[in-house]
């Protein structure tokens, strides 16, 4: 009777408080339950402890790691160490000028072998961009602006906030089931079925654009070339051969140019350095 009505109190209370309650709060109602004896209630408030917990840095590379890896075995990487290395380059010049600049092992950019429109950031840094979308751009500022929005979502955490999401669904799901908490397989099947089936929600989408802007102008390249790119995905949807990849899990590129116009208005232009950029550009893409 007493377990019973401790599960019926404590279920009454996940209701009541998840909203602001911390990992130690659910802990030590886990703790309670264990002591009345009422084991899955205990288990269940475990669970949602460890749901709420905090993932390091060092997680978030391993987790990140290994959801590029699981990307990889849908992809095949193109071998242009050349192409590679500009990529890279790019890359630590808007991390560098980003606020947060550090990282578990840095950021790295690979290059996937397919003519769809697609690209993929995980945590700890990882970014893999298709053949499709580095033709898109025509300059290394379009470049910069493709680089510039998968370093939004992993600065924004938005694939670690995907897994805490589904971490914390599964842990509420256990108060009635007693089923323990996903580990790291979990959580790379959260992201990937994230990323890969229904992607980003439309408002990170927004986010990542908005903050590829800020990176942008504070690495010294135009954000007006966040446009271009999206000027060219938005003829590229209208091709049904072009359907897939990014275009279906990401807002259209007519909502996402509206929203970057938007956003502009309060970036600040860089100067013009654009001779300099653009010559690099035909030099390194040959």
């Amino acid at each position: 009777m007493k377990k019973r009505f401790f599960g019926a109190l404590a279920f009454s209370l996940v209701i009541l408080i998840t909203g602001c309650t911390t990992s130690d709060g659910f802990a030590f109602l886990g703790s309670v339950a264990e002591a009345v004896g009422d084991d899955s209630t205990a288990s269940a408030f475990n669970s949602i402890s460890k749901a709420t917990e905090e993932i390091t840095p060092e997680n978030e590379y391993y987790i990140g790691r290994s959801v590029a890896a699981n990307i990889l075995t849908n992809y095949k990487t193109y071998s242009s160490p050349r192409l590679e290395s500009y990529l890279n380059k790019i890359c630590q010049a808007l991390v560098l000028n980003s606020e947060n600049p550090d990282s578990y092992n840095g950021y790295h950019v690979k290059i996937l072998d397919s003519g769809e429109v697609n690209a993929f950031s995980t945590s700890g840094g990882h970014i893999l961009i298709t053949r499709g979308l580095i033709e898109c751009a025509n300059s290394e500022d379009g470049l910069a602006a493709v680089v510039a929005h998968e370093i939004g979502h992993i600065q924004l955490k938005h694939s670690l906030k995907s897994i805490k999401s589904s971490r914390f669904s599964s842990a509420l799901k256990a108060t009635a089931s007693a089923v323990m908490a996903t580990e790291l397989d979990g959580m790379v099947g959260d992201v990937m079925g994230s990323m890969l089936k229904s992607g980003y929600s439309q408002t990170q989408e927004y986010d990542a654009d908005e903050m590829a802007l800020t990176l942008m102008a504070s690495a010294g390249y135009k954000p007006a070339a966040m446009l271009d790119i999206l000027n060219q995905m938005q003829i590229l949807e209208s091709i049904p051969s072009s359907a897939g990849g990014m275009f279906k899990t990401h807002p259209s590129a007519k909502k996402r140019i509206a929203n970057v116009r938007l956003a502009m208005k309060s970036v600040e232009i860089p100067e013009d350095t654009s001779s300099f950029r653009r010559d690099r550009y035909r030099d390194e893409t040959k």
